[in-house]
């Protein structure tokens, strides 16, 4: 039992009773085993001063433990332990301290009160040294476990959202377009799969805009890449910015193309916000040579639009919106084209 106690030698020890006899031979019982720390108390008034337990409630949420552990007497004159167990088991930090009881009384009821009320355990008086040791290095274990083990399932929650904080950042990472910032590709071909879908159980019409930065070629022989960079951010930008309903997507499909994802929208309105992002793009008065002698980066657009259904596919959506991009280029380009 003395390794047990050497164990635990420096806890600190509160004995609650309002026998002075009965504080002294406990306090006795537990330096001559080994433990250094023991405080006494004649009533559950002392104790709760000891224990800060007046402290309001706000500010006893922050302190630690005063104490590891409280051999506390069943029957005290004014407020007994069992009540006295209630109100330190309110408050947080003592919420999983040991609690043994003291009790003279083996009335069934009352031991079964203290328990209810938060009592750890019991000791029937007199007092058995070697029963008195052997259940407060019991409870004292039982403590440290208990400290590990949330000690750990804090670090485990700790960790769990620092690991789902970096998932969350890789798939960002893996869905947007490094230079942009706007959607990939393959962010891309995943919204576009589930707006098909969508489309085909609400029955209602779904648009693609396909988009090429005019001439873009000349830009960057122009300007160098470091400027085409910078347009394709500039343009990229405009895009994002211009669509004004959630649920409308942009993304770099690849190089100097972008393409537009327009839900529950038929290909007439579909055209409007081509229009839009046009404008919008000729807007930035980003300085350009042209072979066509326009001065400035400028967008081609094509429109196409369907009500998703068994016999269609995702492919011949996209087509149709290259194949209208291609007669807006072939038009004299900076213009909108439906399929």
């Amino acid at each position: 039992m003395l390794l047990a106690a050497e164990e635990f030698s420096t806890a600190k020890i509160l004995i609650v009773d309002d026998s002075e006899e009965i504080r002294e031979l406990l306090r006795a019982y537990l330096i001559k085993a080994g433990y250094c720390n023991i405080f006494t108390a004649d009533s559950a008034a002392q104790a709760y001063q000891l224990l800060h337990c007046n402290k309001d409630k706000e500010n006893s949420l922050l302190e630690a433990p005063s104490f590891d552990l409280i051999l506390m007497d069943i029957i005290m004159p004014g407020t007994t332990g069992v009540d006295a167990c209630h109100k330190i088991r309110t408050i947080e930090c003592y919420k999983d301290i040991p609690i043994i009881m003291v009790s003279a009384t083996a009335d069934i009821s009352l031991l079964g009160d203290a328990f209810s009320n938060g009592a750890t355990d019991y000791i029937k008086k007199p007092i058995r040294k070697i029963e008195l040791l052997a259940r407060i290095a019991a409870a004292l274990k039982l403590q440290r476990e208990m400290a590990y083990r949330n000690a750990w399932e804090k670090e485990l929650v700790k960790l769990t959202r620092q690991l789902q904080e970096a998932n969350e950042k890789l798939n960002k990472l893996s869905n947007t377009d490094a230079l942009t910032g706007i959607a990939n590709r393959r962010l891309f071909d995943e919204k576009i799969e589930y707006e098909w879908k969508r489309s085909r159980r609400s029955q209602q019409p779904l648009s693609l805009i396909m988009i090429d930065i005019d001439h873009f070629k000349n830009y960057n022989d122009s300007f160098g890449h470091q400027a085409g960079d910078e347009c394709l951010k500039q343009v990229a930008s405009a895009l994002s910015h211009t669509l004004r309903r959630p649920a409308d997507f942009v993304a770099r499909y690849g190089g100097e193309e972008f393409a537009v994802i327009i839900p529950e929208t038929d290909c007439n309105a579909a055209s409007e916000i081509a229009e839009t992002l046009r404008s919008a793009v000729a807007a930035l008065h980003i300085p350009h040579v042209r072979p066509d002698n326009n001065e400035w980066v400028t967008i081609s657009l094509g429109v196409s639009s369907c009500m998703p259904n068994g016999e269609q596919a995702i492919q011949n959506l996209i087509a149709l919106a290259d194949k209208a991009l291609y007669k807006a280029k072939h038009a004299g380009r900076n213009r909108v084209a439906m399929a």
